[in-house]
């Protein structure tokens, strides 16, 4: 079975712990092909330790059938709106969009620890 190829847009706290929680799967059926995060969270920095450029959304789409599932941790809406708009000009039909719930069910299998919660948040499409 080919790796999964994945990639994260949010990297704040959510983005952070579940970026980690891949990274330390790594060669175990899960590649971490981009991140994109616009502010200076402690999840760039991981990021960037761990040898990941951080890209600008555009660049993460660019990407195309290069990424399997695309996880959305930033919470906002309109940035959910922007993802699938710009997966559709490319006529992406390949790259799986995922919500925080997706991020929260895997955490939940692959993970002893608790994800952060962020009251108020929307966590669905």
């Amino acid at each position: 079975m080919d790796n999964q190829k994945i990639a994260i847009i949010g990297l704040g706290r959510i983005g952070s712990a579940f970026l980690r929680n891949l990274l330390a799967r790594s060669g175990r059926g899960v590649d971490v092909v981009g991140v994109a995060e616009s502010g200076d969270t402690p999840g760039r920095k991981l990021a960037l330790d761990a040898g990941l450029k951080i890209a600008s959304l555009d660049e993460i789409v660019a990407l195309g059938s290069g990424i399997d599932i695309l996880f959305d941790l930033t919470g906002l809406p309109a940035v959910r709106r922007e993802i699938r708009e710009k997966l559709m000009a490319q006529d992406n039909h390949h790259t799986v969009v995922a919500s925080e719930t997706i991020a929260r069910l895997i955490w939940a299998l692959t993970s002893d620890d608790e994800l952060p919660v962020i009251a108020g948040r929307s966590t669905g499409y």
